[in-house]
């Protein structure tokens, strides 16, 4: 019997305190010893440190976020994992009990994992039973710079992957869409239809990518483009 791949989660943190008490233990409760979870924590004016020291769990790891904003904490986050796989989590998510074993056991002969989301509103409570009905996974590399499907909170991805992915470009519009191009690239990809997260819509977690202007979502996708050349990927 194959062995258990050892799993890092990999958190970007700031002023969390309303929603991270209830994602972490979702995730802690399906973690072997072995397993972490990493948070980057950007310089906070909540409670968020205090409710994660309090959880006193030797599994969670908090570092010092950069203070440069969404992209650079995720890129902190993933920098300092040790595992094998690495799951991406937003810190108002909640977790499906049977997350990591399905993506551990989907992720057999693939680099990186896609996988479904139920959307609730800010108390959980289900207003769609479907990311992907919203935006449709597809695994064309072209189709994904045009219209990314990729979501960081629904994505686990093999360590392998961080020596290709990182450091983040300066440019990149988002961190979530440069991981899965770069997968598509450089490994395989499984869609799993299967919603492993309740994902919480709130007011501040609206991208500003769905509020752009077409200019600017035109100016994202040749700086993207860019990026994916000076890598070596297009």
């Amino acid at each position: 019997m194959k062995k258990r791949e050892k799993v890092s989660i990999a958190i970007a943190a700031y002023n969390g305190e309303k929603y991270i008490y209830k994602q972490l233990r979702s995730i802690l409760d399906q973690l072997k010893d072995e397993d972490e979870i990493v948070i980057s924590l950007d310089p906070s004016t909540d409670r968020t440190e205090e409710i994660i020291e309090n959880m006193n769990d030797k599994r969670i790891r908090v570092i010092d976020g950069p203070g440069k904003g969404l992209i650079k904490n995720f890129e902190n986050a993933i920098k300092n994992t040790r595992n094998d796989v690495i799951f991406l989590s937003d810190q108002d998510d909640v977790w499906e009990t049977d997350k990591v074993e399905t993506v551990l056991n989907a992720i057999n002969g693939y680099d990186l994992i896609l996988h479904d989301a139920l959307i609730t509103d800010k108390n959980l409570k289900v207003i769609e039973d479907s990311v992907f009905k919203k935006r449709t996974p597809a695994l064309s590399f072209k189709k994904n710079v045009i219209k990314n499907c990729f979501m960081g909170c629904c994505m686990a991805f093999r360590e392998n992957l961080k020596k290709d992915i990182l450091p983040f470009p300066a440019k990149i519009p988002m961190h979530d869409q440069w991981i899965g191009l770069v997968a598509l690239k450089k490994g395989r990809v499984r869609i799993v239809s299967k919603p492993l997260i309740l994902y919480r819509r709130h007011g501040n977690n609206e991208s500003n990518m769905n509020h752009a202007s077409i200019p600017q979502m035109i100016r994202w996708r040749i700086d993207l483009l860019n990026a994916l050349k000076e890598r070596g990927l297009v």
